[in-house]
């Protein structure tokens, strides 16, 4: 813990200890249990309920935000009544002699999902998630074209790669070919003007939790929702730049259709997925530029020594992505 400075004076102020019923005299003790590229999270259990809780602490917002704690929180107490994401307990978006804000919730058990066995787990969690009313004047983001925002992510993260002396000059030309046919497709595109609910946008298998014992399965990280289109999240929950992040899975043609197809009857009418199909197929290869250009921005920013968090097994996989094979493989089937 001492990794955040200030993190365990501030674990025995009063004010948190209160907010949380925690009594000064009784002792917690917190354990690391995960860490993502922009927040660590440690798990403890509260010393009078028994409740075992997380605490999360949002090193850096990436969408930019000065209030990344709130906008969480407030998304996570949106979504609570689909029983698919934790509960929320406290929320301090600038703690006391820190530098990062802090979030209170529960800790759900599960493993992480396994694209050959758990698709069906997963469409029914989407579509439950999916189906919670979100009100327009929401504290959500609402991005007034997606695919062109989604683009505008892509340029402002692959600037860090195009201006980096360590950058390969093939590869910048081959990312920005890619770019260059990703504004075509969506000019082509008629944007939709249908449902749209709380998406999550990072869809990785490591953010869902499957409970087969008590057959109830989550979706846990909310760093980055928006107010959208459902096909965008299942356009980035099948883009082969998802599913190769921590596994080696990328889904074939008739696994992503059979997803789809499993995805709308979860839905059983709760809203229209009329011409979802197509929409995802464009969101596809748009969310495959997303990845791309989001490892190539973080390729860079690993070779800081004083990156504070820094996954080895991202090391790994950046290298991976950015390989001229897996470059060109995504040129060729989606582009």
């Amino acid at each position: 813990m001492d990794r955040i400075s200030g993190l365990r004076d501030y674990l025995k102020m009063s004010s948190y200890l209160e907010a949380l019923g925690i009594p000064e005299d009784m002792e917690t003790e917190y354990t690391m249990l995960a860490q993502g590229e922009y927040n660590i999270n440690y798990h403890f259990v509260h010393p009078v309920t028994r409740r075992a809780l997380v605490l999360r602490i949002n090193t850096a917002s990436q969408m930019n935000l000065e209030n990344q704690v709130e906008y969480e929180y407030r998304t996570l107490k949106l979504l609570e009544e689909s029983g698919r994401t934790p509960e929320v307990l406290y929320f301090d978006p600038a703690p006391q002699n820190m530098e990062y804000g802090v979030i209170v919730m529960d800790f759900l058990k599960g493993r992480h999902l396994d694209y050959k066995s758990d698709l069906v787990s997963a469409a029914s969690c989407l579509a439950d998630i999916h189906s919670v009313r979100v009100n327009e004047e929401s504290h959500l983001i609402s991005p007034e074209d997606p695919l062109e925002a989604v683009m505008e992510e892509c340029r402002e993260m692959i600037k860090t790669y195009y201006e980096s002396p360590l950058a390969d000059e093939k590869k910048k030309a081959l990312i920005a070919d890619l770019l260059e046919r990703g504004s075509k497709k969506i000019r082509e595109y008629n944007s939709y003007k249908g449902y749209r609910c709380c998406i999550n946008t990072e869809l990785n298998s490591t953010n869902f939790l499957i409970n087969e014992s008590e057959g109830q399965d989550f979706l846990v990280d909310w760093e980055k929702p928006l107010y959208g289109d459902p096909a965008q999240d299942i356009g980035h929950f099948l883009a082969p730049t998802t599913t190769f992040w921590k596994t080696d899975v990328i889904l074939g043609r008739d696994e992503m259709d059979d997803f789809i197809s499993v995805y709308e009857k979860a839905v059983a009418g709760r809203f229209d997925t009329c011409g979802l199909r197509d929409r995802v197929n464009v969101y596809i290869p748009i969310n495959c530029l997303r990845g791309i250009t989001w490892c190539a921005m973080a390729w860079i920013q690993y070779k800081d020594p004083q990156r504070l968090i820094a996954n080895e097994s991202t090391r790994i996989k950046l290298e991976q992505y950015l390989d001229m094979e897996f470059l060109q493989r995504i040129e060729r089937d989606y582009f």
